[in-house]
């Protein structure tokens, strides 16, 4: 390759210098590919191994390159889903000296999947609903922050599970610019490009026969405004009420919570004769429950995980009645005693398939449907030997390993002891 690269990245990766910068990407050789489902982009996209992970590497040109890079940097720090910016490539040029496009590198997110890899024989009625409920959600949550995107799909977006539902995240920013505050009309322009880019991809998929014969792509598509709408007028409608109850203000951060998101301040205002108040979130934040799973006991998850491992966590501590024991010791002994031993007993080839949250949500869900059916209550060892053999075992990976951990694991799992199953005390 003649010339040098330029790289612009917070801290660069020595691996990206041993990728074969001097070749047009869509030439790239299959050694260096790495084999992961794709959607569908306006660009050439390859996904390739560095160093023990995955990224994502987009040609383009070098202004959109940088811009792009610039915008998913700024998008982190405002605590927005999306993934994450690793490096800008410019200057580069083939063996013969003829300049080639610039490109975006971009990690992978592990455990995520594009739209059309969720189910590869049919999409079900249940599962696009939720596809686009999640992407109502990460839509509310950029026009919060002032970002209109431009071209809201569900080509430009990744999903992850997230206890039964699905978390979006944002993979295209090319068309994103970011205000300090939206109008109506671009809110708005940005629901009606969404509707329009969701129906035309849902009919693709049924042109493909992928689609089941049950779904409305247009009624599905239609659903995004009818969900953003209301979660927008929940995280920022104006609720007026009488002064007497007052309740309301604690109901309405209630409701905010069980939505996932966090205020940091209320807008109170009563009227002229004091007997109406008027009240109205002013700074709205996502991730309520997983914020606090964090902070309790240092896991990272999905809003719907967090909530259901927090469940599970007040569960433990109404068991073994330590409500006047402090919550992040008990998370500490919940953590150490219940969570990390069901994901050490899961076989070592079997710990790509989900993460380890998603895991734990869904053997408490198996154990729950084998106690309902067998008409007694399942220990958790019984379970788990259920759900690894009958569930887990079945699925496709979702996680992208390289490296996976060799390390053996030293400390027997003691507490999936039917006798110590501290579920049966509840």
């Amino acid at each position: 390759m003649s010339g040098s690269l330029n790289i612009t990245a917070a801290t660069v990766d020595p691996g990206l210098l041993d990728l074969p910068w001097g070749i047009p990407l869509e030439l790239w050789p299959e050694e260096t590919i790495a084999a992961l489902p794709k959607g569908i982009s306006r660009h050439v996209v390859r996904f390739v191994n560095l160093s023990g992970y995955v990224v994502a590497i987009k040609e383009t040109s070098a202004e959109l390159a940088q811009r792009e890079y610039d915008m998913l940097r700024t998008l982190q720090r405002l605590d927005i889903p999306c993934v994450d910016p690793v490096a800008v490539i410019t200057n580069r040029s083939s063996a013969s000296g003829e300049p080639l496009e610039s490109v975006l590198v971009t990690r992978h997110l592990r455990f995520s999947l594009p739209y059309r890899a969720i189910y590869s024989q049919s999409l079900r009625p249940e599962t696009a609903t939720r596809l686009v409920d999640a992407l109502a959600v990460l839509l509310v949550r950029l026009h919060v922050v002032g970002f209109f995107w431009g071209d809201v799909s569900l080509s430009n977006t990744l999903f992850r599970r997230d206890a039964g539902a699905f978390a979006a995240y944002l993979v295209d920013a090319e068309t994103g610019q970011l205000y300090d505050g939206l109008s109506n009309g671009q809110r708005e322009n940005d629901l009606e490009i969404a509707r329009i880019n969701i129906a035309g991809e849902l009919l693709d998929l049924q042109a493909g026969g992928r689609l089941d014969e049950d779904i409305d792509p247009v009624a599905i598509s239609d659903g995004i405004v009818e969900k953003y709408r209301s979660l927008w007028k929940e995280l920022t409608g104006t609720e007026v009420f009488d002064s007497s109850e007052r309740w309301r203000i604690n109901q309405r951060v209630e409701r905010l919570n069980e939505l996932g998101f966090d205020i940091e301040e209320l807008a109170i205002r009563t009227d002229e004769t004091g007997t109406q108040v008027r009240i109205q979130p002013k700074v709205v934040d996502a991730g309520h429950h997983s914020r606090r799973l964090l902070r309790l006991t240092g896991l990272d998850a999905q809003e719907n995980q967090a909530r259901r491992l927090l469940n599970d966590l007040d569960a433990y501590r109404l068991a073994f009645d330590k409500q006047d024991i402090d919550e992040e010791v008990v998370a500490h002994e919940w953590t150490a005693r219940v969570f990390e031993p069901v994901i050490r007993a899961i076989p070592k080839e079997l710990r790509g398939k989900l993460e380890p949250a998603e895991i734990f949500h869904q053997l408490l869900e198996h154990r729950w449907y084998l106690s309902q059916d067998s008409g007694r209550d399942v220990p958790l060892a019984e379970a788990m030997t259920s759900y690894i053999d009958t569930v887990l075992r079945h699925r496709r990976d979702e996680a992208t390993i390289i490296n996976p951990p060799t390390g053996t694991f030293t400390a027997p799992v003691d507490v999936l002891d039917d006798e110590d199953d501290w579920r049966s005390k509840v």
